[in-house]
């Protein structure tokens, strides 16, 4: 006698459920794995955007530091922040030649020689493009180089963008943007833009602060990641007597 079996296939519809139900997983990991790469990938640029900045912010520190270092005590070699050009130096300005909100030239005899610019990086100018958006430097005024941030007119991909100049004309608008230095005298007051350069021999620190972003957008926020550093930097040298 033949024994009938009582097992079933599965219906059309249990098959379309099941269909249905393993789309909606296979979608669900999608999306948890596609939010893991977007947040991956914007870690790593603000991962990167932070070593340009903190490198960059370190070696200006460094230099500025040194600005007006003169272990001769020498007097009249100081040289203006056109390398000898008109207008002449002023000798009281000694190692600090410029000295704006969006620029500083800093100038040091390192070599102990009594000359500057006989040795690498005795003059030293930070300079901020705010149309361009980052920041130059000129070493013995050999001619400026990109340093935090490229020139988009040069064509090479950049990690971040120097933001300080808010309005985007290019131009410090005291209120509305953010200085990349501000200068301080020996009380800790600080020294009104307006009143340098005559100020420039009261200045015992100098503030650097720089306002950045990620020039890609990141994809999880679809923005750019801001960031802002600064560091204070005490101008010793400048306040010995020369």
């Amino acid at each position: 006698m033949k024994q009938v079996s009582n097992k079933k296939g599965f219906t059309l519809v249990e098959v379309l459920f099941a269909i249905g139900v393993g789309l909606l997983l296979l979608g669900a990991i999608y999306a948890v794995v596609q939010s893991g790469q977007k947040s991956s990938v914007s870690l790593e640029r603000k991962v990167v955007a932070q070593q340009d900045v903190r490198a960059a912010l370190q070696m200006m520190s460094m230099e500025i530091r040194m600005a007006s270092y003169n272990s001769n005590f020498e007097t009249g070699f100081w040289l203006n922040s056109n390398c000898g050009n008109n207008p002449p130096p002023n000798p009281l300005y000694k190692g600090i030649q410029e000295a704006t909100a969006y620029s500083l030239t800093i100038e040091m005899d390192i070599d102990e020689s009594s000359t500057i610019g006989d040795y690498p990086n005795e003059i030293i100018r930070y300079a901020y493009d705010g149309n361009n958006l980052f920041i130059s430097r000129n070493s013995n005024c050999l001619g400026a180089q990109p340093f935090l941030g490229d020139d988009p007119a040069s064509g090479v991909p950049r990690v971040v963008r120097v933001i300080n100049d808010t309005n985007g004309n290019g131009v410090y608008d005291q209120g509305t943007d953010l200085p990349v230095f501000t200068y301080f005298d020996g009380a800790g007051n600080q020294i009104p833009f307006a009143s340098l350069p005559a100020n420039i021999p009261n200045i015992r620190r100098i503030d650097i602060t720089l306002q950045v972003e990620t020039d890609e957008i990141t994809p999880d926020t679809g923005q750019r990641k801001r960031m802002i550093y600064s560091t204070s930097v005490m101008a010793r040298n400048h306040a010995t007597i020369q």
